[in-house]
């Protein structure tokens, strides 16, 4: 995945049209985003240059890639049996969200024609590790606790110190939620 960006309970994530993992989601319609935080930095980067196509196309035998049938064993993650989707989560990420395919949208540009998709998902169900939340809250991550893995421009980083509060954060969270996700955690899901 090449990037995700989220709205409320929904995420947006670019991809290449032809890796395996958009061909699975599009074909299984269903996902988990498991987030790791800058702990599982090694697990996520043994994963780095294997490719679950077999044969490996050309253009990643290029780049180094190998194929690997299975991804948990070679990166020592766990998998961990979800409750709404089919996929498995990862036991050792501290964020995973259940998800289901909403919409696909094929990119295309003069330069990769067809080489590009975005695809939409609609958050099912959240696991936060308790530690992480916001105190005295049950459906809130503390900022100031959460260490979330980012990479950019193949390098990973974390978080640093908060620069500056925002007013935004005196809205409480739960002013943003839509009626199907206030319902959902009112009958404790």
């Amino acid at each position: 995945m090449s990037s995700a960006w989220w709205l409320g309970w929904n995420a947006v994530l670019g991809f290449g049209a032809h890796s395996k993992t958009p061909q699975n989601l599009q074909r299984t319609r269903q996902c988990v985003l498991n987030l790791p935080s800058v702990d599982q930095v090694a697990h996520v980067d043994r994963l780095a240059l294997l490719t679950g196509s077999n044969p490996v196309p050309p253009h990643k035998i290029q780049k180094g890639y190998v194929y690997h049938r299975d991804k948990f064993a070679a990166s020592g993650f766990t998998p961990l049996r979800s409750e709404l989707v089919a996929p498995p989560r990862i036991a050792e990420c501290p964020i995973q969200l259940e998800a289901e395919l909403t919409e696909s949208h094929p990119l295309a540009t003069q330069e990769s024609p067809g080489r590009l998709i975005a695809l939409e998902v609609k958050i099912l169900r959240v696991h936060i590790e308790p530690e992480l939340r916001l105190e005295g809250e049950t459906n809130h991550v503390d900022p100031e606790k959460w260490r979330p893995l980012i990479m950019s421009f193949c390098r990973f980083f974390g978080l640093g110190d908060e620069v500056h509060p925002s007013r935004l954060a005196t809205i409480p969270e739960s002013a943003y939620r839509p009626a199907r996700v206030a319902a959902m955690l009112e009958a404790g899901m």
